[in-house]
């Protein structure tokens, strides 16, 4: 059998998501920068530049990553196990056979519920979890439930 990337992309609205939460990382210091500058006359010139200093990164990061993010994040469900690739800069590819799945849970937070997606996590016994975040919403239940149900059909260690 031959390594490959899973097969499915996470949805596409993941990409709006990823750019909200990286425009709370990145947005907070140079908003804070702008208000000094605009509050504090005698350093308007120092403030401008802290400004523009800090904004320049945070937007590169907004524009780039969750594109990025997108064109890496991939999952998929066999008969035998659960694959997922994710990451950008540090990219991690994880296999959990079925056999070894022990608890299937699915986390909706409020920005993930704000486009509708949601992300699963299965959980082995050694502890070992593979992560599949950005998934439609009605995909992620669905997924959560062939996976809770194959998984009790699957003989192994873990059940």
């Amino acid at each position: 059998m031959r390594l490959r990337p899973p097969r499915n992309r996470v949805g596409n609205r993941a990409i709006g998501w990823w750019t909200a939460q990286s425009a709370v990382f990145a947005l907070p210091l140079p908003l804070t920068f702008a208000i000094l500058w605009a509050s504090i006359p005698p350093t308007r010139e120092l403030f401008m530049w802290f400004t523009l200093i800090s904004l320049v990164p945070g937007l590169l990061y907004m524009a780039v990553m969750p594109s990025w993010r997108y064109r890496v994040h991939r999952w998929e469900v066999t008969d035998e196990a659960v694959y997922a690739a994710s990451g950008w800069l540090w990219q991690q590819w994880r296999v959990v056979p079925l056999s070894r799945v022990q608890t299937v849970d699915t986390l909706r937070g409020p920005l993930q519920q704000m486009f509708g997606l949601s992300g699963i996590t299965v959980t082995t016994a050694s502890s070992s979890a593979v992560h599949i975040k950005g998934l439609d919403h009605k995909v992620g239940d669905e997924l959560v439930a062939y996976l809770t149900h194959r998984t009790q059909a699957v003989p192994g260690d873990a059940a």
